[in-house]
């Protein structure tokens, strides 16, 4: 139906380019204006409640309504609205949350860089793969590893290290030095009858042959988020990070965590590189950081990257990188209130007590007849939808199988993700298990919903 003139829906198509959409659909179907937020719940132009089933984008982790971080951040806008730290500038929240994140981080880190954005980071992150190996005198070690399905963000670097073809097609990527390895996805990419151990024994072995095909003087870094969660939901096998480490250190190798959504309690650890037994050099986060109150990234990285960075300023006079708004005092306060509120109301362990329930239900939809695989950790999983249970067929793409399911779920009043052929589910930490059953309830209505609409038009 055509827009009203003068409208939210009809100024919005005149005027807005939104990212991950089919901009032709969207001249014709028009955006969802939301309008507040209550808790778990997001609302409409129309007064419509909606369960807010993936956190925004996997971010919100405190719903939208937590007045906490609305105070702090008005207090910091009354006492210093903006300033930056370019030229050895600094301001207290900067200077407060860089120990904060330091004291809590997984593995020994030296400092912490602020950006705005998860791309931000993990961009961040390559340039100073290159710039640490240009100090340490090895400038041929540039090549960087990530995986097939990985994501990583969308800056032309580190949409280079994502690994979804939409990423890539017709945006001229990946650029050069970026490779992609094996995704350690079992039930899709498993041989027949090989168990989990010996999976993830052949990841780190393809892993290991493409180090040593491109040489291991060049190769610089792999990039990993704990759990892979917007190509699906991708649980690592036992053992698989134990391998992968062991062929990196082999090839002295850095390791990038990538813990932008991992971050901060989504998998009842308060860092995903923690439910893995992850060591890297240098850890990404944002999203949870401030719980998306704020547009606000941070780098953590380890003494020996420290150390070029220093032994590079000597040289060259400078460390010529950094974002104007990187570090921004209001991101910084919100991000300070959320660590607050995290340990205060032990928000990890509320995860750890509710995330049963959450993967209980979530696990009971893999006997429904278009879910091929019900898979997740702690707060989050996936449904993959597939036309054949038993041979995992999946769906052809132009039926959008997922889609639908998805715009299922929200005429049932629970927003959703659908990538690919996944339904994806990502709740805000705070959720009860009665929430959590509403949440699943409404979902299995939207499955039923999707398995008549393929029966009668995509099976027919």
């Amino acid at each position: 139906m055509p827009a009203i003139p003068n409208s939210l829906e009809a100024r919005d198509v005149a005027h807005v380019l939104h990212p991950y959409t089919n901009a032709a659909k969207h001249l014709e179907e028009g955006p969802f204006v939301v309008a507040g937020g209550d808790g778990i719940h997001i609302i409409d132009t129309d007064g419509n409640r909606y369960i807010e089933g993936l956190s925004g984008l996997f971010c919100a982790s405190l719903g939208f309504s937590e007045r906490r971080l609305v105070d702090a951040a008005i207090r910091q806008l009354e006492q210093l609205p903006f300033y930056h730290s370019f030229g050895g500038k600094s301001h207290e929240t900067a200077i407060e949350l860089a120990e904060r994140l330091l004291a809590l981080s997984p593995v020994p880190m030296s400092k912490v860089f602020f950006a705005n954005s998860g791309s931000e980071a993990n961009d961040t992150a390559m340039k100073l793969v290159w710039y640490y190996h240009n100090a340490i005198g090895k400038p041929e070690k540039k090549k960087i590893i990530s995986r097939v399905r990985a994501y990583h963000g969308v800056t032309i670097a580190s949409a280079s290290l994502t690994g979804l073809p939409n990423n890539h097609r017709d945006f001229d990527l990946p650029i050069d030095r970026v490779l992609h390895t094996s995704c350690p996805l079992h039930y899709r990419y498993a041989l027949p009858n090989e168990s989990e151990e010996a999976f993830a024994t052949r990841c780190a072995e393809e892993l290991e042959a493409l180090i040593l095909k491109e040489g291991p003087e060049t190769v610089g870094a792999f990039f990993a988020e704990p759990l892979m969660a917007s190509g699906g939901c991708i649980v690592p096998p036992p053992t698989y990070y134990e391998k992968i480490q062991a062929v990196l250190a082999r090839y002295d190798i850095l390791l990038i965590a990538d813990e932008v959504i991992c971050g901060f309690g989504r998998l009842g650890t308060l860092f995903g590189s923690e439910a893995f037994g992850m060591k890297p050099d240098m850890i990404s986060m944002a999203k949870q950081l401030s719980a998306a109150y704020q547009p606000i990234s941070a780098l953590m990285i380890n003494e020996k990257i420290q150390a070029a960075i220093v032994s590079e300023s000597q040289k060259i006079g400078t460390f010529g990188h950094g974002f104007t708004y990187g570090g921004h005092p209001v991101a910084t306060a919100v991000a300070l209130e959320t660590l607050k509120i995290y340990e205060e109301r032990d928000i990890v362990g509320h995860v750890r007590a509710i995330a049963p329930r959450f993967q209980a239900r979530l696990r009971a939809l893999g006997a429904h007849p278009l879910v091929g695989n019900a898979r997740g950790m702690g707060l989050i999983g996936t449904l993959e939808l597939v036309r054949d249970k038993a041979t995992k067929e999946p769906f052809d793409p132009k039926f959008a199988v997922a889609v639908h399911a998805g715009k299922r779920a929200q005429a049932h009043g629970v927003i959703t993700r659908a990538l690919g052929d996944t339904v994806n589910l990502c709740p805000p930490l705070i959720i009860t298990e009665a929430e959590i059953d509403d949440l699943f309830d409404r979902i299995e209505l939207a499955l039923d919903d999707t398995a008549e609409w393929v029966r009668q038009s995509v099976m027919a």
